[in-house]
């Protein structure tokens, strides 16, 4: 095929997840979500509120719905902030992560830890309090994008 220059397959397996995720600050402060234990991730590592996209479902649309299963917040987003990709390869599969980064604003709801879902505590921070916290990349990259806007704005 005219392809096979260009492409060989791995034999690993190979796993592609987009998700989508709201970088919320109020006050100074960043809301974050702690993920739950579990075999990728140790027991304190903070993230966005944010998740997977259905198949089929609009990227905003499924920002807010994570949002609001993760944190009880009803948003609505702002403005596009990012896409980033991330590559990893695990001895028995490769995985590429693409995470779509929105503002968004809070619309109600009420502050509330997820339950038996993928995190399981969501605390605003301020930006010396949230350098202390164990990040995964993706809100660390976030935490330079918010608070370089309060700078700037």
């Amino acid at each position: 095929t005219p392809f096979s220059n260009h492409y060989s397959p791995v034999s690993n397996k190979q796993v592609t997840r987009i998700a989508a995720y709201a970088l919320l600050v109020q006050d100074a402060h960043i809301l974050l979500c702690r993920i739950r234990p579990n075999d990728r991730y140790a027991p304190t590592q903070w993230t966005l509120p944010g998740g997977g996209i259905d198949f089929g479902e609009d990227p905003a649309a499924a920002m807010v719905r994570e949002v609001y299963e993760e944190t009880g917040l009803h948003v609505r987003p702002t403005a596009l902030v990012d896409i980033d990709s991330l590559l990893l390869k695990h001895p028995d599969h490769h995985f590429h992560g693409i995470r779509i980064l929105y503002t968004a604003e809070i619309l109600g709801g009420t502050l509330t830890n997820e339950i038996d879902g993928t995190t399981d505590l969501c605390q605003w921070h301020t930006r010396p309090e949230a350098d202390d916290l164990p990040l995964v990349n993706l809100a660390q990259s976030a935490l330079d994008l918010a608070f370089s806007s309060l700078r700037s704005g």
